[in-house]
């Protein structure tokens, strides 16, 4: 473990206070949304066809947004910032790792940008809507196409370069004193839970629901501590 002296590390960060408040605030963000889609999940599952699909866009855009993962795109720009922060914290453990981390936190969320397709499908929903019967068939398989394309190549990607790097994170995390070897260890099982894409069947969705719970924890734990860190140890209460 790297030997950290707390004054030395928030003398360090001082300049860097913005974004580990920053990193804080979206870490409990994260959390929040993670409570907002699963009761979206419940209390609307996802349609099962691109009929049904939209017919919910058409009946209520909203809902069929939100059905396409319009706030997990919000979602993984939280998890992002969270990352900078925490980059910030632990460049000193090791900086080639962080860059490693950071460069496939990089990657993977452009390669996740390019794969939501609620624009597409609330397009297409609104021409089904106005189509006649054959038009009807030609663009619910241009949606089969789109939503095939939404879950495929840059989908995966996208997860597996997310798993690298709050994997390298939680691993420098547990070698820094920084953080706790608890907060390490919660990112840790996070991260092993996201060894498996959700879109890989019924394996996948269940590893992706089970990585929620750890992931909420070690986000409120390292939330705690980015603002610990963020404040002047000369504004803590004096110990008697």
């Amino acid at each position: 473990m790297v030997a950290v002296d707390e004054r030395r590390v928030r003398d360090d960060l001082s300049p860097w206070s913005g974004l580990l408040v920053t990193g804080a605030w979206v870490a409990l963000a994260s959390v929040a949304l993670i409570i907002v889609q699963v009761g979206i999940y419940l209390v609307w599952p996802p349609p099962e066809t691109t009929v049904e699909l939209f017919e919910v866009l058409l009946d209520n855009p909203v809902r069929g947004v939100l059905a396409l993962d319009a706030l997990y795109v919000v979602s993984n720009l939280l998890a992002f910032l969270l990352y900078l922060a925490l980059a910030v914290v632990l460049w000193r453990v090791s900086r080639s790792a962080v860059v490693v981390a950071l460069a496939f936190g990089v990657l993977g969320m452009a390669a996740y940008m390019a794969s939501p397709r609620p624009v597409e499908m609330l397009t297409l929903a609104r021409a089904y809507g106005e189509a006649g019967p054959a038009e009807q068939v030609a663009l619910v398989a241009t949606g089969d196409g789109m939503l095939a394309t939404w879950m495929g190549t840059a989908f995966d990607v996208y997860y597996f370069f997310n798993l690298v790097t709050l994997l390298v994170l939680a691993v420098l995390m547990y070698r820094s004193s920084a953080f706790s070897r608890a907060t390490a260890m919660w990112g840790l099982v996070a991260a092993a839970l996201m060894a498996v894409p959700s879109n890989f069947g019924t394996v996948g969705l269940v590893l992706a629901m089970a990585s929620l719970a750890p992931w909420a924890v070690f986000a409120v734990l390292v939330a705690r501590r980015l603002l610990e860190l963020a404040r002047p140890l000369s504004s803590r209460p004096s110990e008697r």
